[in-house]
């Protein structure tokens, strides 16, 4: 049986009231909403008085009484709709998260993550959110090619940033030389932006970074090169596919051996897709990874079947990770800043928040570090 003094150490804390502050600074309850609120009414130092106390108690406005009257909820929200399996290895978005929470800890805004089985219970998901006034606004992550959250958040009146763009069908062959510098460049939008509802963007320009990696491997003389890509129907995986086919045709390449499979993003479904490249008459000379976990897979069906990377085999991954830096061989990859990539979008929705205009703002192209998983193609 728990003692009388061991049920009070562990009952909940009661959280302070306007009450409580009013009592202890010794003015009314009005005045403590004057002063909380920043409203005139009191005097200069009972306001500083009840801050003061205020925060000795360790008061915070509840964020729903907040919302009623018309204030912030002093939260944005961040929905994913992906299978959860393809979650717990895959650092993309550790890192991307990583980044927003920095921009928005510096203005004491919670962020509100949750993981949702598809679509559809995103976009319900939104509609709660706003109907609740929950959030101030949402981060959208991986959008779609025939994408619905656009034009439900325009309706809603949520503001958004959209992280990773819409498809751009007339870049997406964009040779390096053609394309924009690699700099951040605000003002450079995706060709057909202005097709999308008006929410601001920032992007990644994927069509440059994958004819960045067609010029590594073509360089070290392979032809037979296939891209594992991710989830069909995201704008991102449809643009990469785009890029290679396009790069491939301007090389001259055949298409039977240079294309791309879709995969969910898993080691399983990466090893898999694997096996049955590696079976076919003609294998692969290349393959690249839509991400580090797929790509390391990869590399131990390889080891696995005795084929040296890279004597035999090329593997690059899109993603660099410390997966990439300690596998061994030790794996060609993009690298790019991910976390800086979540402060931007971040900053933008702050921005638009506080009134500024919803622009389309372009990330930092990644570059392709080269290590030891590429090498001249094999000759057969």
């Amino acid at each position: 049986m728990t003692a009388p003094g061991e049920a009070a150490r562990h009952r909940p804390a009661r959280r302070p009231t306007i009450k409580d502050i009013a009592r202890r600074a010794g003015v009314s309850e009005s005045a403590v909403s004057f002063a909380l609120n920043d409203r005139p009414g009191v005097s200069r130092d009972t306001r500083a008085r009840v801050r003061r106390v205020a925060e000795e108690l360790g008061w915070q406005a509840n964020s729903a009484a907040r919302a009623l009257s018309g204030e912030r909820a002093g939260a944005l929200g961040l929905v994913l709709a992906r299978p959860a399996q393809t979650l717990g290895v895959e650092s993309f978005f550790l890192q991307l998260v990583s980044g927003i929470q920095e921009v928005l800890s510096a203005r004491n805004i919670a962020l509100l993550f949750q993981v949702v089985e598809d679509l559809d219970t995103e976009c319900a998901l939104y509609r709660r959110w706003w109907a609740e006034r929950r959030v101030d606004g949402v981060l959208v992550v991986d959008p779609r090619t025939e994408d619905p959250r656009p034009e439900l958040l325009t309706a809603l009146g949520l503001p958004a940033v959209v992280i990773g763009g819409p498809p751009a069908p007339a870049a997406a062959g964009a040779h390096p030389d053609a394309a924009a510098p690699d700099a951040a460049a605000p003002d450079a939008p995706p060709p057909d932006a202005a097709a999308q509802p008006p929410l601001a963007t920032v992007w990644a320009d994927d069509a440059k970074a994958m004819a960045r990696i067609l010029d590594h491997l073509y360089g070290l003389g392979h032809r037979r090169i296939v891209h594992v890509a991710g989830l069909p129907g995201l704008a991102h995986t449809e643009r990469r596919i785009r890029s290679l086919r396009t790069e491939a045709a301007r090389r001259g390449l055949d298409e039977r051996h240079v294309h791309s499979v879709t995969t969910d993003y898993s080691d399983a479904e990466g090893a898999e897709a694997t096996r049955r490249l590696l079976d076919a008459a003609r294998p692969p000379t290349a393959i690249i990874y839509d991400n580090d976990v797929m790509a390391v897979a990869g590399a131990a069906v390889a080891a696995g079947r005795g084929i040296p990377v890279p004597a035999a085999l090329s593997i690059v991954a899109w993603d660099d990770s410390a997966l990439c830096r300690v596998t061994h061989p030790r794996l060609t990859a993009l690298v790019r800043d991910t976390p800086g990539f979540g402060r931007l979008a971040a900053q933008e929705l702050l921005a638009v928040l506080d009134g500024g205009p919803h622009r389309t703002v372009q990330g930092e192209l990644p570059h392709l570090e080269a290590r030891e998983s590429t090498g001249p193609a094999s000759r057969d």
